[in-house]
């Protein structure tokens, strides 16, 4: 992994080859595939090294992004870097509208009651579409389901790891 100090974050992953002039085809895993267009180096990585490489193109193709990298000029070339991970460093990131988050960083916090009760922690965040679901597993029998509504989450400190939530009528009682 690059730098061993430094956090990555995954914002794709190669899933096939493109044609036969090296380009590969990019499942976007980021909400910001537009992102792509711009860029112009990209950490690979493969279970056996991370490498960064040059991006000489870009370009969408249905859900995908289609990346040609410089030095990749064929389909065998490009075949060897099937399944790898393009990941970019924490510095790199999309900034975010404010009072939003990214899920990894929310993933793991503590999670507390406005009188200060120890709820768990957020296990998994659900994308239902309406809005976000936090999984929060820990004090309870079973894991509590907390919508991310502003009037469920009051606060979120990113420094402390810590969500406050006052729950709605029916999740107090299950808590």
């Amino acid at each position: 992994m690059p730098g061993a100090d430094e956090q990555y974050i995954t914002i794709g992953k190669i899933v096939n080859t493109q044609g036969h002039r090296g380009e590969v085809r990019v499942l976007p895993l980021t909400d910001f595939p537009r992102r792509f267009d711009d860029m112009k180096r990209v950490h690979v990585s493969l279970p056996e090294k991370t490498t960064l490489m040059d991006i000489e193109r870009t370009y969408h193709h249905k859900k995908f992004i289609i990346i040609k990298f410089a030095g990749i000029e064929d389909m065998n070339a490009a075949e060897t870097l099937k399944g790898a991970s393009l990941l970019v460093p924490r510095d790199e990131l999309m900034p975010l509208p404010e009072d939003t988050f990214y899920i990894f960083d929310i993933v793991g916090m503590e999670v507390y009651t406005v009188d200060g009760r120890l709820l768990g922690q957020v296990r998994e965040v659900l994308q239902t579409g309406a809005n976000d679901v936090f999984i929060v597993e820990g004090t309870t029998r079973r894991p509590l389901l907390v919508p991310a509504l502003k009037k469920v989450v009051r606060s979120v400190d990113m420094e402390q790891r810590k969500m406050t939530v006052c729950l709605p009528e029916g999740l107090e009682e299950l808590s």
